[in-house]
């Protein structure tokens, strides 16, 4: 199956487990309308119950699981099936998160039946050695953000986000590059998108800001900005 292309750069928000239900989908509506208005690419994660929901609400952003597993039909109890997310209208899917780890051989699974289902993935690493490591497998998009960043609202240095994305590009050019962890600021946005990456996102920062359509709206305007600049 094909898959929907991402146009770079984008930006990623992922409520992990701070939105759901009719909340969930109120805030991806609204960021749908955003991603039209500023024609920029918008990754939405949301919880597994929810994918279906937001899908059938929104037109224009790239629904993301945010965990799948490479497991085949059958058995199989409380794994999330690649066909039961794609049928729920997810078009994307994070893999190896922080706060989700994968054994290797379950990640290379995972890549693989996204990979024949048409299903976009995003391979987390922490460190550049797992980088590169994951980079081998060939994911169509890796975000690089070391784990004791997560959430704190300080996100990487300048220096790693360059290593980072010159390590992935060193294995395969092909894979497009987020740079996340602790991204909370348009400062912050700024800083991921000058390293060279393709994308950046973010969770807390978003979600648990006072305002979070008001941040999330400054964040992808800023998006918008570089995407005219490189065109």
């Amino acid at each position: 199956m094909s898959k929907r292309t991402l146009r770079t750069p984008f930006f990623s928000v992922n409520p992990k487990s701070y939105l759901f239900g009719e909340e969930a989908v109120q805030f991806a509506i609204a960021l749908d309308q955003l991603a039209e208005k500023y024609d920029v690419d918008v990754l939405f994660t949301c919880q597994h119950a929810d994918l279906y929901r937001v899908s059938q609400a929104v037109q224009h952003l790239f629904v993301t699981a945010q965990h799948m597993d490479g497991h085949q039909i059958g058995r199989g109890m409380g794994k999330i099936l690649p066909e039961s997310i794609l049928a729920a209208g997810a078009e994307a899917t994070f893999l190896n998160h922080a706060e989700h780890p994968m054994m290797v051989e379950d990640l290379v699974n995972a890549i693989k039946r996204a990979q024949a289902l048409g299903i976009l993935t995003i391979a987390c690493a922490n460190s550049i050695a797992e980088a590169q490591t994951i980079a081998t497998l060939a994911p169509d998009m890796m975000v690089c953000e070391p784990t004791e960043l997560i959430g704190t609202g300080k996100s990487s240095d300048v220096d790693y986000m360059k290593q980072t994305n010159e390590a992935v590009r060193q294995v395969n050019p092909d894979i497009l590059i987020l740079q996340g962890a602790g991204i909370s600021t348009v400062a912050d946005v700024e800083k991921a998108l000058k390293s060279g990456a393709d994308a950046t996102g973010g969770t807390s920062g978003i979600v648990a800001a006072e305002n979070p359509l008001k941040i999330a709206e400054e964040m992808i305007v800023t998006v918008a900005k570089y995407k005219k600049e490189a065109n």
